[in-house]
């Protein structure tokens, strides 16, 4: 058996001193479940924090909500109908005149929109003094007859 540490000679038995290693430093250790504990701390904290921040909001929530049915109640009690009060007759009302101008009055406008009106019965306004389109359906109506005759007797 040949020991790294005796000599090379095997009938020496002669113990030599390993190499002193320098000190180490020792490294600091990161485990997993260090840093996943470190996180949750600081998840539950912010978890209390939104807890007593949700409390906070619901308080102002539940006080406001109680000043305004305080308020309600309160206009409820007021609008309970009540005589009004006598007028005073000592000073009488003299109505003051109005600053304001007069309107001027305009003519109305009785001739209907073209738009508005039957596409059969348009006639503006102008077209009412001259003669209108019925006036001329007699004399149509008669010429569609004369030919109406004239081809049956040809």
């Amino acid at each position: 058996m040949n020991f790294w540490w005796r000599q090379k000679e095997p009938n020496k038995f002669c113990l030599i001193k390993p190499p002193v290693k320098k000190n180490n430093i020792p490294i600091d250790l990161k485990l997993h479940s260090d840093i996943r504990a470190m996180e949750r701390a600081r998840f539950a904290h912010q978890l209390r924090e939104g807890e007593i921040n949700q409390a906070i909001q619901d308080g102002k929530r539940e006080t406001t909500k109680l000043e305004e049915e305080e308020e309600i109640k309160r206009l409820r009690k007021e609008l309970i109908p009540k005589a009004q009060l006598m007028p005073y007759f000592d000073r009488p009302f003299v109505p003051r005149r109005s600053e304001k101008q007069p309107t001027v009055p305009r003519e109305p406008k009785f001739c209907i929109p073209r738009h508005k009106t039957i596409k059969c019965c348009r006639m503006s306004c102008n077209d009412m003094s001259g003669p209108s389109q019925l006036q001329h359906l007699p004399s149509s109506i008669e010429k569609a007859e004369a030919l109406y005759k004239n081809r049956i007797l040809q």
